[in-house]
């Protein structure tokens, strides 16, 4: 009762200073539009302060307490208008249907501005758990749409990649078929092999199938392989390629394999046939470091040559103020000729004559063939860029010299499986790692020891051509392997001087290959000097004229260079102008540019523009070699007589290499 007399007398006195305070203040009201509105916010601080004091004002603004009476206060037209509550032992108003009460509006509330630390950290904890939540929430949200939506796209591409486009989500699922090995294969019991040959389109279609399916397989080919042919033909009944077996079991070539793939029994199988292990009748894998048995024959002249190591009198001697190493005198050997055959002074010289014919001996300035007297002559394997062949291997090949066409067809058989194993699909980058522990790389280097006294005179324009193109490319790969790639001017001079092969009883570096032989002994970018001089033997393999298209069929394991090929002699030409063509649709071989009206082109043309002519001339030949609207451009460009800029893009001397781990940036010049 007490309370309750209480709040009636703070009621009656409110209402009488608020009657007080109307008519003294009914003149003064803010006009607003309503003119019932009362400067309420001066009484209310009247009562609050001036009535009850800082008591007052506690019981007031305490939520719950006795003597509560103001809620909240609202701001409407600059007026803060109190809100009046009846005492909580009175009828409370009713809040409207689809209102909140009051008391349960939630406003945020500002952040003190004497806080300690704790709060701080506390206040970040809640906003992230807020955050996380939202995230939470979100995912959770998008998986029960990817569940309950059966409209999903689907997009699968013919790499067995299937990709669902959700909103603000993107999933990419690898499908596999079957359980995988460490190297993202197929695990088999089985064994799928076939037979193949190099520069084979059907077996490239079979090999790409292979490896897109993840299958491990096994490559015969009978061209790096020559007596697995024998094998084929007793198996299929044809030397035809390729020819795909599973486990023993002949499946067909690219014909039988396309029908089963179109029919959709290709999978059911392949698990069939797979599911056992293989047999020891199936066709058995290459093995590494073993040589096919070729029946070998030493040369006619062998045992008379073994004689003159040993009794010829080889030491230095002095001719024409220079001392000339490991030499003999041509008299010399002829005396050890008729003391060891008892035959005349005139059959030695014919026999040192046709020593010299086959590169057993040769003349130590190379000034004639062989000749009685005090003339000097030394071995071959006592030559002094002996040291700088990696073709040589501390002895000379002493067997009968092979043919040169058979041998330079070979090499690039050999070289065109290597590359078909150890390359991108478009031959611009090597696995170097990858070729130089392959058992192509080691066939081919023993095989190139075969050039040491073959006779290159005797193969036909086209022939040479092919030979040296190839020979080149190989030489280019072998040099990265055993040297490194260059990665200065100063290195990169004697990378494509220094390291050499014997090729016909003489030294051929990468420069001689290409300037000395292929480009008709001119000289290199940047060089003061022919690759041979005059009266050396090496000109009579040099081509009589230059033909600007060996610039696109030479690689020299760079990147801005073009993709590394071999050749065959049957269709060097058209081979050359396909590799002309293929190189111009590169962007950093040429482009051209409209609006500045320049053409772009490798900086392979200046340096060759001796072997392209002049820049007019240059691109109307280049015309010829492009795609329809790289040379419509040129065209249109040239057509109208106006000025034509043209601008030699730096070349990236960067390594080919591929994977991109083995790569190291050399740098641009």
């Amino acid at each position: 009762m007490d309370s309750m007399n209480l709040s009636k007398t703070e009621e009656s006195k409110l209402e009488d200073i608020i009657s007080e305070k109307k008519d003294n203040k009914k003149g003064n009201c803010i006009e607003n539009g309503n003119s019932n509105s009362i400067d309420t916010k001066n009484i209310l601080n009247s009562v609050i302060h001036g009535e009850h004091g800082g008591e007052g004002a506690g019981a007031i603004n305490a939520p719950g307490s006795n003597g509560e009476i103001i809620d909240s206060s609202v701001i409407q037209n600059g007026s803060v208008l109190g809100v009046i509550k009846p005492h909580k032992l009175l009828p409370q108003p009713e809040v409207p249907a689809g209102v909140l009460a009051v008391g349960e509006l939630n406003r945020s509330k500002s952040m003190p501005e004497s806080f300690d630390m704790p709060a701080i950290g506390k206040f970040f904890r809640e906003k992230s758990n807020s955050l996380s939540s939202a995230i939470t929430k979100r995912l959770s949200s998008m998986r029960d749409q990817f569940d309950d939506d059966e409209k999903v796209m689907m997009m699968k591409s013919e790499s067995n990649v299937t990709e669902f486009n959700l909103s603000g989500l993107k999933v990419i699922v690898n499908l596999t078929k079957g359980p995988m090995d460490e190297q993202g294969n197929r695990k088999m019991l089985g064994r799928v092999s076939f037979f193949s040959r190099s520069n084979c389109r059907d077996c490239t279609a079979v090999r790409s199938f292979l490896r897109k399916e993840n299958l491990n397989y096994v490559e015969i080919n009978v061209d790096v392989y020559p007596q697995r042919e024998k094998e084929l033909i007793e198996r299929t009944g044809s030397a035809n390629v390729p020819q795909i077996f599973l486990n023993e079991k002949l499946l067909g070539g690219l014909v039988a394999l396309n029908s089963l793939r179109n029919s959709g029994m290709l999978e059911q199988k392949l698990e069939e046939m797979l599911a056992g292990k293989c047999p020891e009748d199936a066709p058995a894998p290459p093995v590494y470091g073993f040589d096919d048995d070729y029946e070998e024959r030493t040369d006619e002249m062998i045992e008379i040559v073994r004689v003159l190591r040993q009794k010829l009198p080889i030491q230095d001697r002095i001719m024409r103020m220079k001392i000339v190493k490991n030499c003999f005198a041509g008299g010399e050997l002829v005396e050890v000729l008729i003391h060891h055959l008892d035959c005349g002074r005139k059959k030695g010289v014919d026999i040192g004559k046709n020593l010299v014919r086959r590169h057993f001996i040769h003349h130590v300035f190379g000034e004639n063939e062989f000749e009685d007297g005090k003339h000097f002559y030394r071995f071959l394997e006592h030559e002094p860029f002996i040291s700088k062949c990696y073709n040589f291997r501390g002895s000379t090949n002493d067997n009968e010299p092979k043919d040169a066409a058979v041998l330079g067809q070979r090499l690039g058989k050999i070289m065109s499986a290597l590359l078909e194993s150890c390359a991108s699909d478009d031959w611009h980058h090597l696995d170097y790692i990858g070729i130089s522990n392959s058992e192509e790389f080691r066939r081919y280097t023993n095989l190139v020891q075969d050039l040491h006294r073959v006779n290159i005179l005797m193969l036909s324009a086209d022939e040479k051509l092919a030979f040296f193109l190839n020979l080149h490319n190989a030489m280019a790969i072998h040099a990265v392997i055993r040297v490194g790639h260059p990665g200065g001017m100063i290195d990169r001079r004697a990378f494509f001087s220094e390291f050499q092969y014997i090729v016909g009883g003489y030294s051929y570096s990468l420069s001689g290959l290409k300037d000395g032989i292929l480009r008709s002994n001119r000289r290199a970018p940047f060089s003061l000097m022919r690759p041979f001089p005059s009266g050396d033997r090496r000109l009579e393999m040099a081509f009589p004229k230059v033909n600007p298209l060996i610039h696109f069929g030479l690689c020299n394991a760079t990147r801005s260079s073009p993709a590394v090929r071999f050749f065959t002699p049957q269709s060097i030409e058209s081979e050359l102008r396909h590799a002309a063509r293929e190189y111009f649709q590169r962007d950093d071989a040429m482009q051209v540019d409209l609006a500045k009206r320049t053409v772009y082109l490798n900086r392979i043309i200046k340096w060759y523009s001796a072997d392209f002519g002049q820049e007019k001339e240059i691109l109307k030949w280049i015309t010829g070699y492009l795609d329809a609207t790289k040379a419509g451009l040129l065209t249109h460009l040239m057509g109208d007589d106006g000025p034509v800029n043209v601008v030699y893009s730096s070349f990236d001397w960067s390594l080919n290499a591929w994977p991109k781990l083995f790569a190291a940036t050399i740098g641009n010049s």
